[in-house]
């Protein structure tokens, strides 16, 4: 998965062959916390005698910041790639000064 960031938007992507979107679960809770959880199936045929890929679920958690929008969040699945978008507040800076008194 990778994860990037612009002036207006954190971008989640992941790659997820051989996964159906109804397999894939994009939720966010109340603690900010965005999950990517999802199951790759096993293939079975008659004639399978070896196999050396991976079948399981998979659960990957991300922490918000709180500039993100979470009314917001969106999510696109398009040839085995899930596309997940969380707009940041428009409000929200990058860098902030803080002023410095006497004591």
């Amino acid at each position: 998965m990778d994860v990037s960031e612009s002036d207006k938007a954190f971008t989640i992507r992941a790659e997820l062959p051989c996964i159906e979107e109804d397999d894939i679960d994009v939720t966010l809770n109340n603690d900010g916390v965005l999950s990517v959880r999802g199951k790759k199936k096993e293939e079975k045929d008659e004639d399978h005698y070896m196999g050396e890929r991976r079948y399981d679920s998979f659960s990957h958690p991300f922490h918000m910041p709180n500039t993100v929008d979470g009314g917001k969040i969106k999510a696109a699945f398009d040839k085995g790639v899930l596309t997940v978008t969380l707009p940041k507040n428009a409000k929200a800076k990058k860098v902030r000064t803080v002023k410095i008194g006497k004591k």
